[in-house]
């Protein structure tokens, strides 16, 4: 089959890097694939180019002139397949196909923003799903947003496929001895962004006592080194890091494709986001066998029922703050079972074949 995936840009998301996954288990399995985008962000193109799969990336400041170009490139490609992932990548596929197309097209949501329903606008991209084969969800919570903005959407055309971990990567480390420091190594791995919830993070650790502070160090890997300046979340963040002296706590280091390396190092991966598609960082983290706090988002609750003192309420630094004072009470014995049953949790429920099918089965492959 010839495969398009569409997408915003190749930048550092968990909804790029979930598409890339997807795209090269696709090539693997004999299919030809190329990636259509329109923001040239290029975070994971050297990483794309070397699987073999070629990159289009069409830039245009107008959006009306953006759609027609990309429309179209998608109707003049001869493609059997065009997978898409992102709403305005969804739009413009689901208009490329008026008013008739060959190629099965299948759409992926990959936010729970609880805007989805609020918006105007974000409620009609929903609307123009009815004009794509399959719509496909990262998570349970995901798809009843987007019931809920589309109402007569069949059930028949929605899917739930959670993503893709590649368990041959993403391991427990060998040898691998918690809390060896004096300071519990905390990793969080996501763009700064108000959703992220960085400042609640910061007013918990200030909750914290002193001695639970002096027992901690949080490395928040996401940060934009060409761009920092002008994200005002990064910089307010800096100014009340320094304002409540958590330099020691806290520190915020450059997105890197080596983050599998980082979080294999850690005694606990964190997440305290106010909403989330399904997170990748989440996912990988529990497949290293390593720990995991996390505000309640996406289906992630029923994932760590099993440990419910390590999920909070992204909007209660409260929460938060108890969520870590009980990490941090752990025991190196306690960590490790459970990171143990993390890992267990994930391998029943990722598997990389089964989805990977799933999407092909979508997307029109014979005996996929």
């Amino acid at each position: 089959m010839k495969i398009l995936c569409v997408i915003d840009s190749l930048c550092l998301g968990g909804a790029q890097r979930q598409l890339i996954e997807l795209a090269a288990a696709f090539r693997e399995k004999g299919h030809n694939v190329s990636f259509l985008t329109y923001h040239h962000l290029p975070f994971f193109n050297p990483e794309v180019e070397q699987r073999g799969i070629s990159i289009t990336c069409i830039q245009e400041s107008s959006y009306l002139k953006r759609l027609l170009k990309m429309r179209r490139f998608i109707r003049r490609g001869n493609y059997d397949a065009v997978l898409s992932f992102l709403e305005a990548a969804n739009f413009i596929s689901e208009v490329s196909g008026f008013p008739f197309r060959k190629w099965k097209l299948v759409v992926g949501e990959r936010t729970a923003n609880p805007g989805i329903v609020k918006s105007p606008k974000l409620r009609l991209y929903r609307w123009f799903h009815l004009f794509s084969d399959a719509v496909v969800a990262n998570s349970g919570a995901n798809m009843e947003l987007v019931y809920q903005a589309n109402p007569l959407l069949p059930k028949t055309k929605s899917h739930v496929l959670y993503n893709i971990i590649d368990f041959g990567r993403f391991r427990p480390p060998e040898n691998f001895l918690f809390r060896r420091n004096p300071r519990l190594y905390l990793v969080v791995a996501a763009r700064i962004r108000t959703e992220k919830n960085v400042m609640g993070l910061i007013e918990a650790l200030s909750l914290l006592s002193s001695q639970e502070r002096s027992m901690l160090r949080i490395d928040w890997y996401g940060e934009d080194v060409q761009r920092k300046e002008l994200n005002p979340v990064y910089t307010k963040a800096v100014a009340e890091i320094q304002k409540r002296g958590l330099e020691q706590v806290i520190g915020f280091y450059a997105a890197t494709t080596d983050i599998l390396r980082i979080v294999q190092e850690a005694d606990a991966v964190g997440l305290f986001s106010f909403w989330e598609g399904f997170p990748n960082t989440i996912c990988e983290a529990m497949a290293c066998a390593k720990p995991v706090v996390c505000s309640r988002v996406s289906d992630v609750p029923a994932f760590l029922s099993h440990n419910q003192n390590l999920l909070c309420d992204a909007s209660d630094p409260q929460s938060i703050k108890a969520a870590l004072s009980y990490l941090l009470k752990m025991d190196r014995e306690k960590l490790r079972a459970a990171g143990e049953k993390n890992r267990n949790v994930v391998m029943k429920t990722f598997n990389r074949e089964e989805i990977v099918n799933g999407y092909l089965r979508l997307l029109g492959a014979q005996g996929a």
